[in-house]
């Protein structure tokens, strides 16, 4: 919850329910946030700025980027502002080049060194140490989600990518794979041991990005029921196991494409409509009162009637077309 609402879930609700009597169920824990805002600004409903859940799916951007995004700027200890260049740096650095990298490039050599299935790995003490770190942000993550800091808990997930795309960059099994018996041992050894961690990767991912999680685990082959986080990381994919097509997970946002979005959100669309509205209608009635004043002159001269009926239905059209302009006016089908 927000934390403007501490004050009744912690003092004014359970007051009033041990002012019954009865043995009801207290709190005793409480997750509140600080505020979200957007942009420069707040979000506001009546003003049109600012995204909310039934415009989000019209955007065009997969709701596991706007889970991910908005759990990574999660407002758990001061306010914090959502930013559409923000959601696009992320989404291209964080999601595109650090996770869908590393999880595509570890698939990837698979399929196309080993036939699709995971190598022999014998592991030394460079990747005993590996495991060792990822043992660690592992854990951290488990602690951090026990204490409800979800924003922290999904940086432990990009650490582990992290050192997933470096064990890669420091090893190159893409050279080795073409070098010695002992080079090639040393790559099926590193990319097995990447396959894995991408494993895991989809188990952590699970809460975050659901979607995201299901498309790695249908891509590796992986059964539901390894969607269990322990304390420590095994490789839990043996040798031999075949994995499926890999194809990339994300897809770069472009500056041009959220420029639009942040126009269309702005509130601006309303200002602009509003400020048409309003300089139609004056025009409207500054015409209407020319044309009701002409009635009035052509029938004091004495006009023929086919003459006065023809102004009249123009004045008549005239304030349909302005009863239009207000929102007044409805379509006749």
């Amino acid at each position: 919850m927000a934390k403007d609402n501490v004050p009744f879930h912690s003092v004014v609700f359970p007051c009033s329910l041990l002012g019954t009597g009865d043995n009801y169920t207290l709190v005793n824990h409480l997750i509140a946030t600080e505020y979200l805002n957007y942009e420069d600004g707040k979000f506001s409903k009546s003003r049109g700025v600012g995204v909310f859940g039934d415009m989000a799916k019209d955007t065009g951007i997969p709701a596991d980027i706007w889970r991910f995004y908005l759990l990574y700027l999660r407002p758990e200890s001061q306010d914090s502002a959502f930013s559409w260049n923000d959601l696009m740096i992320k989404n291209n650095s964080e999601l595109l080049n650090t996770l869908g990298n590393f999880i595509n490039r570890a698939g990837t050599f698979v399929c196309k060194f080993f036939g699709g299935c995971v190598p022999t790995m014998d592991l030394t003490q460079d990747d005993k140490r590996l495991l060792a770190h990822i043992t660690l942000e592992l854990r951290q993550y488990n602690q951090l989600l026990e204490k409800v800091k979800i924003r922290d808990a999904l940086r432990t997930i990009l650490n582990i990518a992290r050192h997933g795309n470096q064990y890669l960059q420091v090893n190159e099994p893409w050279k080795c794979i073409k070098g010695s018996d002992a080079d090639k041992k040393r790559a099926s050894t590193v990319i097995g041991v990447a396959v894995n961690i991408a494993s895991l990767l989809s188990v952590v991912l699970q809460p975050y990005m659901p979607n995201v999680s299901t498309a790695i685990q249908d891509q590796l082959c992986i059964a539901s029921s390894f969607n269990v986080v322990t304390n420590d990381f095994v490789c839990t994919l043996p040798a031999g196991h075949q994995i499926g097509t890999v194809t990339p997970l994300f897809q770069k946002l472009e500056a041009e494409q959220i420029e639009n979005l942040r126009k269309r959100f702005s509130g601006g669309q309303q200002k602009a409509a509003a400020n048409i509205q309003k300089t139609l209608g004056g025009k409207e009635h500054q015409e209407g009162d020319k044309r009701g004043n002409h009635v009035k002159h052509t029938k004091a001269q004495g006009t023929r009637k086919e003459q006065v009926d023809v102004v009249v239905s123009e004045l008549v059209e005239l304030q349909k077309q302005h009863h239009v302009v207000e929102g007044k006016g409805k379509k006749k089908k």
